[in-house]
């Protein structure tokens, strides 16, 4: 589908999520671990304000996320600083829910509407903009999933579904009955996609970007943090491998020959960051940017200033070569096989590469 040349003064990219009309920045924010969980108060504000005045205008959450206090830090921030809902695309995500009870998880039609209700109470909105099924619940039918974020957007509380870490073949089952049943289909996946994560989203999806033109929001875009090299040398004071709980141990993996190849990786590719006037964080960023099939990538922060050198990977972007593409192959060989050809030109909304 063409698409009318139009430019934002802010320079942040836009790309269409998936097959919808949707419009999402190249760059998004997500609260994942930060927002609401080990960022709270006033530097949220600053976060999500340094955001939106760089051009990015996507905030994704989940119900899960610090149970809900993400959700809530997020929507009272941005009620706070008076944004218009409609310069805004927020998504959030359902499957576990902030309780324990036996139907305060999972994807049952009841968790799903219940559990919708209770994020847009948290958020302080009416609707999202995308919810996503934050994981496939294999003791659901997948008629009563698709008919209940079906419902969903029929009331209003969000526009668009989607999946999160899905499997292709679950994915095309959600379309297939969709079709069947003249439902509406999910548009895009979030799942993990890097340097160091490349079988699912570039392999096994890839009948999905051709078939359905489905779109993908990123996350780990960084490995978490192992392609910013912070961890070359150990694990730094303040870093999430030291300050996060689910990352407890990581120092005996970065001593592992996974590890040790990992690092040595970051390491080379730390030299054509620099040839390119650039920083390792960047050039990842970036090198999921050149990807057409990649709608959003999405950014964790724990500080606006860590967030502006996020940023940094539009600047970069534009310099980045085939040369330096089948350099950086070269260095992180593992290419999944079969490596499927894109099905269409990498055009953010505005026409450009």
């Amino acid at each position: 589908m063409s698409q009318t040349p139009v430019f934002d003064t802010k320079g942040m990219p836009f790309r269409r999520l998936g097959p919808s009309g949707l419009r999402v920045p190249l760059l998004s924010l997500g609260g994942w671990l930060t927002l609401g969980g080990s960022v709270t108060g006033d530097p949220v504000k600053e976060i999500i304000q340094t955001a939106f005045e760089n051009g990015i205008n996507m905030f994704d959450t989940a119900e899960v996320y610090a149970q809900g206090k993400s959700e809530l830090e997020m929507g009272r921030v941005i009620k706070e600083l008076g944004y218009k809902r409609t310069d805004l695309v927020v998504t959030t995500k359902i499957f576990w829910g902030a309780r324990g009870g036996p139907n305060d998880s999972g994807l049952s039609r009841k968790h799903i509407i219940e559990g919708t209700q209770e994020c847009l109470e948290r958020l302080q909105m009416t609707y999202v903009d995308v919810l996503f099924a934050h994981r496939y619940d294999r003791t659901v039918p997948m008629e009563e999933i698709v008919r209940a974020f079906n419902y969903v957007i029929e009331k209003g509380w969000a526009f668009y579904w989607g999946t999160s870490e899905w499997s292709a073949a679950e994915i095309e089952e959600a379309h297939h009955i969709a079709t069947k049943l003249n439902l509406i289909a999910p548009i895009a996946e979030q799942m993990q996609h890097n340097m160091f994560h490349r079988e699912r989203p570039e392999k096994e999806y890839a009948a999905l970007y051709k078939k359905y033109g489905y779109g993908t929001t990123v996350w780990s875009p960084l490995a978490s943090g192992m392609l910013t090299g912070k961890y070359n040398d150990g694990i730094p004071e303040g870093s999430r491998f030291a300050t996060e709980a689910m990352f407890k141990g990581r120092e005996a993996t970065l001593k592992t020959a996974e590890g040790l190849a990992q690092i040595a990786k970051v390491k080379e590719l730390t030299k054509i960051a620099e040839s390119l006037d650039s920083t390792p964080t960047a050039l990842a960023l970036a090198w999921l940017a050149k990807n057409p099939n990649t709608s959003t990538v999405i950014l964790g922060v724990s500080s606006a200033s860590q967030l502006l050198q996020n940023l940094e990977a539009l600047k970069v972007l534009p310099k980045i070569t085939d040369a330096h593409m089948a350099q950086i192959e070269e260095i992180l060989d593992n290419k999944p096989e079969d490596f499927p050809t894109y099905s269409r030109p990498a055009l953010d909304i505005y026409g450009r590469l």
